[in-house]
């Protein structure tokens, strides 16, 4: 007889332990360094979403990276300036704020498919509130029996389960941020393959 699943906490807990033991902490000061500059600037040049699109090794070989490299950079700050105040505003849920931010960043090439990268630059103008997203982490939500579909409005639905996991992980939730979650999904999505 196949032994129960842990109840997806102590998963969570295990998987965001072992992922700290095992990646650099070097690895996001990628992620850290734009963070940093869309809070000293308000905004996300196209400098920045390459950075990204390497610290998430995605493929710039598309025709949305040349859409994008297209456009001014000071189109591209506006667009971002304006999905930073939409995320970071708290008098809002996080899932709304999700929603908006993913909604303003799909006026952007690249950005209308998919939430990978999109939730990347979300995570980057608002790293305690926001999260990532990818299929890491879509499958480890398969996994671990949480429902997340592919209709649209995703990744609004997905911020919204991170809130609920972090209601409803009480204790051993404390201290956890969206970010922390996400990280825990991503290394249980890659070692259940």
């Amino acid at each position: 007889m196949e032994s129960p699943k842990r109840p997806v906490w102590d998963e969570l807990s295990a998987a965001r332990t072992d992922y700290l033991a095992a990646v650099s902490p070097h690895y996001d000061e990628v992620l850290q360094e734009v963070a940093q500059r869309a809070e000293d600037t308000g905004s996300l040049g196209k400098a920045d979403i390459g950075a990204l699109v390497v610290w998430k090794r995605l493929s710039a070989q598309t025709t949305w990276a040349s859409e994008l490299m297209s456009l001014p950079d000071t189109t591209v700050r506006s667009v971002t300036a304006r999905a930073i105040q939409a995320v970071r505003d708290t008098g809002v849920s996080r899932a709304e704020a999700a929603k908006a931010g993913r909604g303003i960043i799909w006026e952007l090439p690249g950005f209308r498919t998919g939430d990978a990268l999109a939730s990347a630059i979300l995570t980057a103008v608002a790293p305690t509130r926001m999260a990532v997203y990818d299929r890491r982490v879509q499958q480890a939500l398969d996994d671990l029996g949480l429902v997340l579909t592919r209709a649209p409005g995703r990744y609004s639905r997905y911020m919204a389960l991170l809130d609920h996991l972090l209601i409803e992980g009480g204790q051993q939730a404390a201290g956890w941020t969206a970010r922390d979650l996400d990280i825990a999904l991503y290394w249980i999505g890659g070692r259940m393959r």
